[in-house]
């Protein structure tokens, strides 16, 4: 096949490991399903279309095994998958278009709906015998929240699961495919739009607008050159807003017209793993300097917590913050010791096995050697189907990355700088990280009581919401340490100034 020769020959390591997780997951649902009782939801995009050329690499690699290479070569150009098109009035011409030249190009089996999605399922599924369907659904998407590859309808649908082979893709990851595989997709890409709704709610995304004085239409250029593969739904005409999952109450934090949106902030979550921390043995310092280091992007810490040395702890911690969290960082348990369980309980949040990684394997061998050997390196099982390698060249082991969350290995503050520096990078050049403007401080200390400063910090947390204000003491007899974050400096010091005019000159000194 064309599409599965083109990857696996391409120098893009994180596109051969997207590609290959996908096609497990298209081959696994093949294996559990007829070819009666799957179909495909095809609606024109470019996640479609990846989720098409996938389909069609992965129904022949899965017949492939059934019988002669000749056999599939002579179908190649067809999908006997039922394919669901759902076309309403507001749909742009081109994306019509599309969907149906690419139906006839590929003798896609194509049922056509005009009713609403649910409606138009209902009907569908009570009409025929499908069990299952793929989506082009992406971590992101605004359906996308609580989906896993494997996922039941919703509560009140039609029965059916849902199955979503490009999950953990991103928007650099589907522009790859399209480009390195020289697959057609919607003209309207190249007009500078770069995630398409209705005629009513999308325009071309103005972060790819070409100035030209002399021209009063304004140009575009295509959408694979969005630099930043977050901002693709800003092409909406509705107010855009960052995908996060949950808002911290009292930390919106003074976010800038250039962070997009005033009362959002990325979030993520830290959890360590260790039962040595718990019994108190060992001090964990690397929480601490995580929450800085996010803060250093723009991002905050919504939670460090410490769960155990055992698999059904890591796996609920992780479970209950990858749905709340735009990512979740955990460290600690990653190993060969039978207390290493890290890895194992991410592989069980996310409802899938773990399996032997080849690429994974080869970095350890070269690592340790010979005690890297056969199925005793249980450290090169990994979480099947959505595990991705971030390599740097700094890292003799790429750094382990599943969905949203990411696994360090970092064992001290030192290795822990390495690690995030690398992962920064990595990120970054992929598209997956959005650098927000970075968290800024400033510390009074006071020899005040408790009770003298309670009623006018109270006054000045109603008086900056957009600041996070906290008191705390070093010890018992020490000073008053009150500490005021945010992310916009004057109006740091606007409410350092407001508490200081509460009290007498000197009450409060500023500390570094």
């Amino acid at each position: 096949m064309e599409i599965d020769k083109t990857v696996r020959e391409c120098d893009d390591s994180r596109l051969k490991t997207k590609y290959a997780n996908a096609i497990y997951v298209i081959k696994r649902t093949l294996a559990l399903y007829s070819i009666q009782e799957v179909a495909l939801s095809f609606n024109g995009g470019k996640d479609s279309a990846v989720l098409l050329h996938l389909l069609k690499a992965g129904y022949f690699l899965h017949k492939a095994e059934e019988s002669s290479s000749q056999d599939v070569a002579d179908g190649e150009n067809t999908l006997p998958i039922r394919t669901i098109y759902f076309e309403t009035p507001n749909a742009f011409p081109e994306i019509n278009s599309f969907t149906y030249e690419t139906a006839a190009t590929y003798n896609l089996q194509m049922d056509i709906l005009r009713l609403d999605f649910k409606s138009g399922l209902e009907a569908l599924l009570k009409a025929n015998p499908i069990r299952a369907i793929f989506l082009g659904v992406r971590i992101g998407d605004p359906t996308a929240v609580g989906q896993e590859q494997f996922s039941p309808s919703s509560p009140g649908w039609p029965p059916f699961m849902r199955v979503n082979p490009i999950l953990d893709w991103s928007y650099r990851d589907v522009w790859a495919f399209l480009l390195v595989c020289k697959v057609r997709y919607c003209s309207l890409y190249d007009q500078g739009y770069t995630s398409i709704g209705s005629i009513h709610d999308t325009v071309p995304n103005a972060l790819l607008g070409i100035r030209d004085d002399n021209n009063s239409k304004k140009k575009f250029r295509p959408a694979y050159l969005l630099a930043d593969g977050r901002l693709e739904r800003a092409g909406r005409v509705k107010k855009y807003t960052l995908p996060v999952s949950g808002k911290l109450s009292s930390v919106s934090n003074g976010l800038k017209i250039e962070d997009l949106n005033s009362n959002n902030m990325l979030n993520a979550s830290i959890i360590a793993v260790g039962d040595e921390i718990l019994f108190g043995t060992v001090e964990d310092k690397l929480g601490s300097v995580l929450c800085r280091k996010l803060h250093s992007i723009g991002w905050a810490a919504s939670l460090l917590v410490v769960a155990r040395n055992d698999i059904d702890s890591v796996a609920e911690e992780v479970e209950r913050r990858k749905s709340t969290s735009d990512m979740v960082f955990i460290y600690g348990g990653v190993g060969p010791l039978h207390s290493d369980v890290t890895v194992a309980g991410v592989a069980k949040a996310f409802g899938v096995r773990m399996a032997p990684d080849v690429e994974f394997e080869k970095h350890l061998r070269h690592l340790i050697g010979e005690k890297c050997t056969g199925d005793k390196n249980e450290m090169a099982l990994l979480p099947e189907g959505i595990t991705e390698l971030l390599h740097h060249e700094q890292l003799s082991v790429p750094m382990i990355k599943c969905g949203k969350v990411i696994i360090l290995t970092a064992t001290n503050v030192t290795e822990l700088d390495l690690q995030w520096n690398c992962l920064i990078d990595s990120l970054k050049s992929n598209g997956d990280l959005v650098v927000m403007t970075p968290f800024v401080s400033k510390c009074l200390a006071t020899t005040l009581s408790d009770v003298e400063v309670a009623r006018p910090l109270s006054k000045l947390c109603l008086q900056f919401p957009d600041l996070y204000v906290g008191g705390y003491r070093g010890s018992r007899k020490g000073p008053l340490m009150i500490r005021f974050e945010g992310k916009d400096l004057s109006r740091i010091e606007a409410a350092c100034q407001s508490l200081c005019q509460n009290f007498y000159p000197g009450a409060f000194s500023e500390t570094e």
